[in-house]
């Protein structure tokens, strides 16, 4: 049923919204403002998850020079599974030219590339971080990329959005972009 409702509300494009169906099984849809798509997260609701609206967040322009200046992608959260949307997205960037480092807490190599366990780790120079984690997840990853200090974008893909990370990361000096898909603002350039 849930494949069904995906499929369904795929085509739909509404602004500005916010539609949570609740029966036995709640399935939360966010609507992007900027992009005018519907954001289907394919999680059943939890009391622990919470669904924000992205306050803080960058126009097309600021995500057209994103790709123009940047070269290495740290993806946290790269799954080695080719079905999940993290490694689809990797795959379909690395294809575009962009150095994929995967950051996963197993496997040895995502994607051709060695998986490092946390960000810290990386010893060369990150551009980006392409965040498939949990909001709650952020506040963490965005410490990390300011102790880093060479994180240049913090991006929080489709359905992720954390305005208290995302604000953090800002004032430090990074791009922010929260709940969009890097890969279809790559594509739509």
């Amino acid at each position: 049923m849930t494949s069904v409702i995906k499929n369904l509300l795929s085509i739909l494009s509404i602004e500005n919204s916010l539609i949570v169906m609740n029966n036995n099984n709640i399935i939360k849809v966010i609507l992007s403002c900027n992009l005018g798509i519907i954001r289907l997260i394919n999680n059943f609701w939890r009391e622990d998850m919470e669904c924000e609206f992205p306050s803080v967040n960058s126009n097309k322009e600021e995500v057209k020079e994103i790709f123009e200046t940047t070269k290495t992608i740290a993806v946290l959260g790269l799954s080695p599974d080719e079905t999940k949307p993290s490694h689809r997205v990797a795959k379909y960037l690395q294809e575009a030219g962009f150095e994929i480092v995967p950051v996963y807490p197993k496997e040895e190599t995502i994607l051709g590339q060695k998986v490092y366990r946390s960000l810290a780790e990386i010893p060369f120079n990150v551009d980006m971080v392409d965040i498939f984690r949990k909001p709650k997840a952020l506040d963490m990853i965005a410490d990390a990329c300011i102790a880093r200090g060479d994180v240049k974008v913090f991006w929080a893909q489709q359905g992720i959005v954390n305005n208290v990370a995302a604000q953090k990361a800002r004032d430090a000096g990074m791009t922010v972009v929260q709940n969009m898909c890097s890969m279809i603002e790559h594509k739509a350039l």
